[in-house]
């Protein structure tokens, strides 16, 4: 089980998708060579490495499956009909939006296919323009616009792709027509989404109006899209997501209250009409038949599979009533979730609950004797606090002080009250038809107001922030702590507790002094999708121009992007921002960014509207006339003199490096207008000479109102790189402009296509990086064509 479930786990440490053909047969070569020599230790270590490779293979077949279904290029943006069920509860999104999970049955443009082309089976997509209308059925027939799976790529934060692929998706678009299909086929899968769509509007109707009903959503059938974000917020300062998440913690307790109700019961049966054995085999048989019903209720998702699994073991390996080690269990648990699940390494839940349950056992299994409840819970409180740390620190991750306090309070409430009070109210709304629904509710609310008052006063303490640390450091602590408390001996465990505090103050006054050092400059430009952010570093200082795009209450790259960016590579201090004008897809997100980083200086090409934006708070200074020197880069602005508003306002910014004679052009969004102003400058030298190097950042993403002809001939970059989205509406890079450069000799890139790509500046020549090069299998998979990148 250990070798298999390695195997499953190595196939997400890999660039390339091996072939799981010649797996298949190293597979069976080693397994024989373990036959032939068995009784040996080399028989038992082949027979190691053959379960290894089988758990490898296992993965490998199943991603290479997954990654066969693809949306032909020649489908990419245009507008196709298909017939399906849906996967999931819609749920409200971005404009009025609705998002949801859509499971084809049949594509209706068979003949636009290449032979051989699996098309994808399962779509995530957006429902914008409905006018407050639903969804008509749970069979529908939609003319929908697709395109590949797509994300922002950079080597921290969020990555959209990963999510997609973990959960199938390998098509997402927009929804253009809604139509009722009800003579479609329904099978197993399509009448039990059916049937938990029906189960999640009965609970709307009974509970709808109670002032906790998102929650009561949440708790009860899984159903998360009525959270809204200051319930996000409140979730994410506390620590008490995973409360919200149907998972070991729900499953566990609806478990243990069956368990000890089937024992009960089976005291009221008179002596000899049911053995030891049976006894056990029937009140295992109501455990996993009442947790196979509430997973059901709860959406059948991946946690609720995953924790199901976990139960399911655990209740097998107590009905056997074995001598045996509570590593079994975990272990047989573990190779289970991946037997069934292949891709539950991509899952973060996935380590965190199985990190959470060895920490337990790490902590409470083979003790002689078993401590006291309330010791019991804070001593599992402290461990999985501290156990859990380098798991996050290497998510990048937070692990919030708040949430210690929270939890201590949130999880036995939950555990022994609300949920009690969820399942007894909504049996008894079920039982009377709904006519107890109203004082079920009050019952639901009084429980979860509670608990809710509760994390929005820990939420509003004067919470100081953990600083990053070190996964390795962590986890040397976590053993020390783990060791601490074991061992019987008097003083240890407060001894441990103290450990846990210190390192905790620790953690959160501890500030590196100055920015983490780079070697030689680099210069790198962030993936942010339809917008610009570059990073630039000499030494320990640091640069920022632009922040990317933010769309208010849905995205903000400054807060998916740069904050985990910026701080996976030990930056603290942002010694000059440069916000190149205040358009939002340059400026977004500044007051998140201001909120984290210490910034000493703050210019743009329109520093009265950002001030005025930042409500005055913060001084931001005219585009610099003067240039800075940083160690061997000499960055020099301008700006248009007659230019104070919009884009021709853009800060240009001209980055210099002696040593190998290289150029780099950050331009903003200067319009050709300002080009010609820029070349006809007679105060200005860049262009009284052509450096061995020149980098240009294609001004206005490429727009087709930029890089005039005379701009282009006269710059001559040896590469230009575009800032577009993918696929964006915008359509930018625009032929014509790419032509342009093309035919001057520039090499194009495209962050849409490269995703982050980072430039190093060596005394020899400049080094370009494209982050999608080293990307994970399922990301460097597709092979993106230049011309998908409107660079051919």
């Amino acid at each position: 089980m250990v070798a298999f479930s390695s195997g499953v786990i190595l196939l997400y440490w890999l660039t390339v998708l091996p072939p799981y053909t010649w797996l298949f047969v190293l597979t069976f070569m080693v397994g024989a060579a373990a036959f032939w020599g068995r009784g040996s230790r080399f028989s038992s270590l082949c027979l190691l490495v053959c379960f290894g490779l089988l758990g490898l293979l296992w993965a490998t077949w199943h991603a290479d499956g997954r990654l066969a279904e693809r949306l032909p290029q020649g489908l990419e943006g245009e507008q196709v009909t298909v017939s399906g069920h849906l996967c999931s509860l819609p749920q409200p999104g971005s404009f009025g939006s609705l998002r949801f999970n859509f499971c084809v049955q049949r594509w209706h443009e068979p003949a636009t296919v290449p032979e051989g082309t699996r098309l994808p089976e399962t779509l995530r997509l957006a429902w914008y323009g409905r006018d407050g209308k639903d969804l008509p059925e749970h069979r529908l027939r939609l003319e929908v616009v697709l395109k590949r799976p797509h994300g922002n790529l950079n080597q921290a934060g969020f990555r959209y792709e990963d999510w997609l692929f973990r959960n199938g998706f390998r098509a997402t678009g927009s929804v253009r027509s809604v139509a009722p299909e009800p003579g479609l086929a329904c099978g197993w899968h399509c009448q039990y989404r059916a049937w938990h769509q029906s189960v999640a509007a009965v609970v709307e109707d009974w509970f709808g109006e109670a002032q906790q009903f998102p929650l009561i959503a949440s708790l009860l059938i899984g159903n998360r899209g009525h959270l809204e974000n200051a319930h996000w917020d409140a979730l994410k300062a506390t620590g008490t997501i995973h409360l919200v998440a149907i998972s070991g913690l729900h499953l566990g307790l609806v478990a243990v209250a069956v368990g000890l109700l089937g024992h009960r019961l089976l005291l009221l049966v008179p002596s000899g009409w049911v053995s030891v054995h049976q006894g056990r085999v029937a009140v295992f048989a109501l455990v996993m038949l009442c947790s196979l019903a509430y997973a059901l209720l709860a959406g059948f998702t991946v946690p609720t599979r995953r924790a199901l699994i976990m139960v399911v073991v655990g209740g097998w390996y107590l009905l056997m009533a074995r001598e045996a080690s509570a590593w079994q269990p975990f272990m047989a648990a573990l190779f289970l979730v991946l037997l069934l699940d292949p891709f539950a390494p991509l899952d973060q839940g996935f380590w965190l609950s199985f990190g959470a349950v060895a920490v337990l056992l790490l902590v409470f299994a083979g003790r002689v004797s078993a401590p006291g409840w309330l010791k019991g819970l804070v001593l599992a409180q402290f461990a999985v606090f501290a156990g859990l740390w380098p798991v996050l620190l290497h998510f990048g991750l937070g692990q919030p002080l708040a949430g210690l306090l929270a939890n201590l309070l949130a999880i036995p409430w939950v555990s022994l009250v609300v949920m009690p009070v969820l399942f007894v109210g909504a049996l008894l709304s079920a039982l009377s038809g709904g006519g107890l629904s109203g004082f079920a509710m009050v019952l639901m609310d009084g429980a979860l107001a509670l608990l809710w008052g509760w994390l929005e006063w820990v939420q509003v303490l004067d919470w100081p922030v953990p600083g990053g640390g070190k996964v390795a450091q962590s986890g040397l602590l976590v053993l020390v702590v783990v060791v601490m408390i074991r061992l019987p001996v008097p003083g240890f465990r407060p001894a441990a507790f103290a450990a846990i505090a210190l390192w905790s103050l620790a953690a959160l006054y501890h500030r590196e002094p100055e920015n983490s050092s780079v070697a030689v400059p680099e210069i790198r430009i962030l993936d942010v999708g339809q917008g610009l952010s570059v990073l630039i570093r000499v030494d320990d200082k640091v640069l920022l121009y632009d922040t990317g795009p933010e769309v208010k209450g849905v995205f903000s790259a400054a807060d998916s992007v740069l904050i985990p960016e910026l701080s996976a590579r030990g930056i603290r201090r942002i010694d000059h921002l440069v916000l190149s004008h205040a358009d939002n897809d340059h400026a977004g997100g500044l007051p998140v960014l201001l909120d984290t980083f210490d910034v000493v200086r703050i210019s743009s090409g329109e520093a009265g509207e950002l001030s005025g934006s930042l409500d005055g708070l913060r001084l931001v200074h005219d585009c610099p006339a003067v240039a800075e020197h940083w160690g061997d880069l000499e960055l020099a602005f301008w700006q248009a003199p007659d230019a104070r508003a919009g884009n021709d306002a853009s800060c240009v910014l001209r980055v210099s490096h002696g040593l190998s004679d290289t150029e780099i052009w950050l331009t903003g969004d200067i319009s050709d207008g300002v080009e010609a102003r820029m070349l006809a400058d007679p105060e200005l030298d860049w262009f009284h000479r052509q450096p061995a190097h020149r980098l240009v950042l294609a001004p206005h993403h490429g727009s087709k109102t930029s890089s005039s002809e005379s701009w282009v001939e006269t710059l001559r970059p040896d590469q230009v790189i575009y800032t577009a989205g993918y696929r964006h509406r915008f359509g930018h890079p625009h032929p014509e402009v790419t032509a342009r450069y093309r035919q001057a000799g520039a090499r194009a890139l495209n962050t849409a296509c490269s995703g982050q790509i980072a430039i190093t500046l060596p005394a020899t020549g400049p080094e370009i990086e494209e982050i999608r090069h080293s990307a994970p299998f399922w990301v460097a998979a597709p092979g993106l064509a230049r011309d998908q990148c409107n660079i051919p």
